[in-house]
């Protein structure tokens, strides 16, 4: 008899956690994905697969990696994280050329990657390669906007259903909510603070570029609940727009961040149109903050709200006092990728918060 108990558990145990039978789920394009085990081998392919599976906690499931991935890490702290995919097999050349096309099939299939992980792929592309690899083809997303939270999330909860991921996808949806709650919880404490207005420029966006580069829609703003003052004067076809110059200083903003990834080429046209800047009043009074670029190969979510802490700070600097933000950026990067980055972002970008000088340039 307490051999047959022991057998039953065994068995009850195995199935609930390593299921025997196929498992069928739905991807964030709504088809229908058919898995014969729990992966144990993975391949991601599009701008930001990778970050999510490591945002999982799955890096070490991961079996080959785009070219791309190889090549650069700065600006990427799931890569800063995880040198290792820089020795992974290569499945092609990824990149903004590579969305929504076939990876090297032949590199896929010698891999022998249980399912394939996919994001910014229309239906007819993931059936295709699904068909001809017999390889699992289940597609994530970031949204219609690099700016949104929510189809992160949801990305996060569909994957790790697939991946048995399920706690680590529910804690990092709670941690992502505590730290909007303690955000909200401080700006609202700082209700009869004057709020000056606000611009966020050289934002990158399929690269990198200069002061006219904007988000109308922007993470780190919307999380502090503040209005990007470009939305008076830009059309509304999207929620990245660049915004001409002289838009810019009829706005005139009080206070301009600066995406540290597009700061090398403001600097290079600051020299060119030196009026244009000194006119500017955020420039005029020293109002010009360096931020941490966080739109590298699709959304760094935990340096986006990195970025909210660091403009917090700034605007609300009551409010935001008590916050050491090295230590607070450094519980940000090692819970979302593992390890603490912020020193080698400062490395790389200048501390952030910091004053741009722009001004002692002007007359």
């Amino acid at each position: 008899m307490k051999k047959f108990i022991c057998l039953w558990v065994l068995l009850f145990v195995c199935c609930e956690f390593y299921p025997l039978k196929a498992a069928t789920y739905q991807d964030m394009l709504s088809r229908s994905v058919t898995v014969t085990s729990i992966p144990k081998r993975i391949i991601c392919i599009g701008p930001g697969a990778l970050r999510l599976i490591v945002y999982l906690e799955a890096a070490d499931l991961v079996v080959g990696v785009e070219d791309i991935e190889k090549r650069f890490s700065r600006g990427h702290p799931y890569r800063l994280a995880h040198p290792e995919f820089k020795y992974l097999p290569s499945i092609g050349p990824g990149g903004p050329q590579s969305i929504n096309s076939k990876p090297d099939l032949e590199a896929v299939i010698k891999l022998q990657p249980d399912i394939i992980f996919a994001t910014y792929m229309d239906p007819a592309t993931a059936d295709k390669i699904e068909k001809l690899t017999g390889i699992p083809v289940f597609v994530l997303s970031y949204g219609n906007k690099a700016t949104t939270v929510l189809a992160i999330e949801k990305s996060l909860m569909l994957a790790g259903r697939v991946l048995n991921k399920v706690k680590r996808s529910n804690s990092i949806e709670s941690y992502i909510n505590s730290l909007k709650l303690d955000i909200k919880a401080r700006v609202q404490s700082a209700s009869n603070t004057q709020i000056p207005s606000v611009y966020v420029g050289g934002i990158g966006f399929r690269g990198s570029h200069g002061i006219e580069s904007t988000e109308l829609e922007y993470i780190p703003l919307q999380w502090l609940g503040i209005q990007n003052v470009a939305i008076k004067s830009a059309p509304r076809l999207g929620s990245h727009v660049f915004l001409d110059k002289e838009s810019l200083l009829s706005l005139d903003p009080e206070t301009i961040f600066i995406d540290g990834g597009g700061l090398p080429l403001i600097w290079k046209d600051f020299y060119k149109h030196l009026n244009f800047y000194c006119a500017l009043k955020a420039v005029a009074t020293s109002r010009t903050f360096v931020l941490l670029p966080f739109n590298y190969y699709s959304t760094n979510l935990e340096t986006a709200i990195v970025d909210a802490y660091v403009i917090g700070k700034v605007l609300f600097p009551g409010q935001f006092k008590d916050i050491n933000l090295p230590e607070k950026a450094d519980q940000i990067f090692t819970f979302f990728v593992g390890a603490p980055l912020f020193s080698k972002m400062v490395e790389d970008y200048k501390m952030p918060g910091s004053v741009v000088p722009f001004s002692k340039f002007c007359k």
